[in-house]
């Protein structure tokens, strides 16, 4: 097996933020998807350069931020950075889309950036990559100690439906109404090694798995791994990335604030971290793709009050149970969390504006309008 130093657990001060989204690039007039991301990635400042990043199509960018140590900072830092791509995008006829499917684009006509990771990536995925048009929410929590770091991972999953729940924005593809609320959620499940991780128990377990993965030929590097949340030893940190991309910039802060709060109060030991079984976590997730805030949840570890309720009600006990964490850290955005559970997640809304407006561009104008808003009644 691998010596545990190869794969080195940076660590970090603990509870730093770092948050990426992963934005839509519309043209404005069609608004579908366009391949400007070189164009607009083109004409950003130097000293920006390390915020805006390519994705492995041409009509995704990649905004993110530096360290944040809290999630106010997270909001100033993304805010200068949207919104100096925003400006970009205008001038290059073209507007940034916060949701994880495009409603009608064509996987097909998407054009595939360059480089060599994205080379090799595609050339194995083929067809099956080829679809995954998605955009999602990573956040970043730092973690000081490597052990706590696995058990984040192995706790924080059973919760990501909940995250899932909040942040569903991908209900329609290819011009049709999925069923779903989440179908980038089971677009990505179809990508190898991506999704439920299962119980690591130790860092030696997760070294150990590394080392069976490169020894075989099936990773190269520990990113590789596309796990719905994931240790990132080298930024010392636990990632976060089962969430959909959030309709508004509060809810992402409302989101990270949550995510935040509960990663602290396990590495401080709210719980204790058991093995559950894999159909469990597999059901509670597919709830949560499929129905949204509406999906039966089950909580095998006992961290909420009710062991069984809806997601929506689930989120509410989250926040409850995180109160003390929220109240230290300072619970920016929650007020978005608390009048989305009121009035639907992203792809509730979508259905509402499809209905009303009749049109996917209209759907589409609403969404991206409503972006900078914040808790206010839309219906």
């Amino acid at each position: 097996m691998m010596d545990m130093e190869k794969v080195v657990f940076a660590g970090s001060r603990s509870y730093t933020l770092g948050v990426e989204l992963e934005f839509q690039i519309l043209d404005q007039h069609t608004l579908d998807l366009v391949p400007r991301a070189p164009a607009l990635l083109a004409r950003i400042e130097p000293e920006l350069s390390d915020r805006v990043a390519p994705e492995f199509i041409r009509s995704i960018i990649e905004i993110q931020t530096g360290i944040c140590a809290t999630v106010d900072q997270v909001g100033r830092d993304l805010r200068q950075t949207i919104e100096l791509v925003e400006e970009i995008a205008a001038g290059q006829d073209c507007l940034l889309y916060s949701a994880s499917l495009h409603p009608f684009a064509e996987p097909a006509d998407q054009v595939l950036s360059l480089g060599e990771r994205y080379r090799r990536i595609m050339d194995e995925l083929q067809r099956v990559g080829r679809q995954f048009i998605s955009q999602g929410l990573h956040v970043h929590v730092g973690v000081s100690d490597r052990e706590a770091a696995i058990r984040v991972c192995d706790i924080l999953q059973i919760y990501l439906p909940i995250f899932l729940g909040l942040s569903c924005s991908s209900p329609f593809f290819r011009g049709e109404d999925t069923g779903l609320d989440s179908y980038r959620t089971k677009l990505f499940e179809a990508l190898p090694l991506a999704g439920i991780a299962g119980y690591l128990g130790s860092w030696q377990a997760y070294v150990d798995e590394i080392a069976m993965l490169r020894n075989n030929s099936i990773i190269q590097q520990p990113r590789d791994l596309w796990w719905d949340v994931r240790p990132s030893p080298a930024f010392g940190t636990v990632e976060i990335r089962a969430c959909d991309l959030p309709a508004r910039f509060e809810e992402v802060l409302g989101l990270t604030s949550l995510m935040q709060a509960l990663v602290a109060a396990i590495v401080e030991e709210i719980v204790k971290p058991l093995p559950v079984s894999p159909q469990l976590l597999c059901a509670n997730k597919w709830q949560a793709a499929r129905h949204g805030l509406q999906g039966h949840f089950c909580d095998p570890l006992g961290l909420l009050p009710t062991t069984t309720q809806n997601i929506g009600s689930a989120a509410r006990e989250l926040i409850d149970r995180l109160e003390p964490w929220l109240a230290r850290f300072g619970g920016r955005g929650l007020a978005a969390i608390e009048h989305l559970l009121d009035h639907g997640n992203s792809s509730t809304r979508q259905r509402q504006y499809l209905h009303t407006y009749g049109g996917f561009p209209a759907m589409i104008h609403a969404m991206q309008e409503q972006y900078w808003q914040q808790d206010r009644d839309e219906m």
